[in-house]
């Protein structure tokens, strides 16, 4: 057998989202594209908005000399600057390029992160539901993951929060908004949160960190602001990425940004750069870099992800399913009718709708829908989802 045990079993926890995915191939391979309603995948539908295109026309008519080669591993100088000034705008630090290093997407920011953070048998806490590959990242590293549990409206336990955390506690990792649930943790959540590490950390005489996993920080509803993690822990990191933002996941460019305050930041970010290089990314794409560098306060059209919410939230709550009304991102985490989400996916399965069920993302008893898809494919998976709840309801 060529792949290690340990390996095969990360595959069978982590297979729900891929499984999906290959089932959806089949079934449109069955009946045809237009009637399988494919819920599963959170890969946006829309395009790069109109600055992209024109960026990226502009750098191909008139190139720099030399834009390809090699560049520092931290990134362009010029667009880590860009970065740091729309966060400077945002919080209201003073964020320079030195505070900020470019990456291979939110997933290799976050790896970075735990390479340079961690010594073997860390921990990192997080929270459910979440992204199933943090366990993952965590065991590249020599780490693991503990999990605290939500309460009934997904925001995590404070109570266990505080108990989770131990002497082998490195970090502590949120995901707001949140994938799978849409949940967007507020202000004052966040600021009991840094008060539980702050005191965590007294009392354990150790550095904790506090690390937002942000890729879907600016797709936010409602007229809700997003609440930087940066006001309610100094020892904070930002891994981010432009995927969703500027529906460029498969351009793979994100960052990492660290708190301008923390006192350790150089450290810090000279372990972030080395790991970046020895990780084998050594520096996040150079057309990407030079791309959303004029980019920073550009944004997708928020408003189309929040009518896709409208859409199915109210579909689905007249039919009678129970969900929490996500606040930003573009997923939704309905309770499943039965116990066995599992079972429930699969009955979805035989009407043709492809949600990925909530074992996925631990927390048995929901499943996720992705709504970043065209609204034919909304409006026609309700018929499944009315076939199926009232079989099980």
């Amino acid at each position: 057998m060529g792949v290690s045990k340990k390996i095969q079993d990360f595959m069978e926890r982590g297979s729900w989202i891929r499984k999906m995915f290959e089932e959806g191939i089949a079934l449109r391979q069955k009946y045809g594209e237009e009637n399988v309603f494919d819920l599963s995948l959170g890969n946006p539908i829309m395009q790069p908005p109109p600055e992209f295109f024109e960026e990226l026309r502009r750098i191909a008519e008139d190139p720099t000399p030399g834009m390809h080669r090699y560049m520092p591993n931290a990134g362009l100088v010029e667009t880590r600057a860009a970065v740091a000034e729309q966060l400077s705008k945002e919080t209201g630090l003073g964020f320079t390029a030195n505070e900020v290093l470019m990456t291979i997407g939110a997933g290799g920011a976050l790896n970075v992160v735990m390479k340079t953070i961690m010594d073997p048998g860390d921990e990192i806490v997080i929270f459910a539901p979440y992204f199933v590959e943090y366990h993952f990242y965590a065991d590249n590293h020599g780490g693991s993951c503990r999990v605290v549990p939500p309460d009934e409206s997904f925001y995590p336990d404070l109570e266990a929060f505080e108990s989770a955390i131990n002497e082998r506690t490195r970090g502590v990792l949120i995901n707001s908004p949140n994938n799978p649930s849409g949940v967007l943790y507020s202000a004052e959540l966040l600021e009991q949160m840094g008060k539980i590490i702050q005191n965590k950390e007294a009392e354990l005489g150790t550095e904790i960190f506090l690390i937002s996993d942000e890729p879907y920080r600016k797709i936010i509803f409602d007229g809700l602001e997003y609440p930087h993690i940066f006001h309610h822990h100094v020892r904070s990191i930002v891994a981010t990425s432009h995927s969703k933002d500027l529906a460029l996941p498969g351009e793979r460019i994100g960052y990492i940004a660290v708190h301008p305050d923390y006192d350790g930041r150089r450290e810090l970010v000279d372990g972030l750069v080395f790991c970046n290089r020895t990780l084998g990314f050594v520096n996040a794409p150079a057309l990407m870099q030079h791309i959303v560098r004029h980019l920073q306060g550009v944004t997708i059209d928020v408003g189309e992800y929040e009518a896709k919410r409208d859409l199915l939230y109210k579909g689905l709550t007249d039919i009678g399913y129970t969900l929490t009304r996500p606040q930003g991102a573009f997923y939704m985490f309905p309770r499943s009718p039965i116990e066995d989400d599992v079972e429930f996916a699969a009955a979805l399965q035989e009407h043709n709708v492809l949600v990925v069920p909530g074992t996925g993302f631990g927390l048995p008893g929901y499943f996720r829908i992705s709504y970043c898809v065209d609204d034919r494919t909304l409006e026609g998976s309700l018929a499944g989802f009315r076939k199926a709840f009232e079989a099980h309801a």
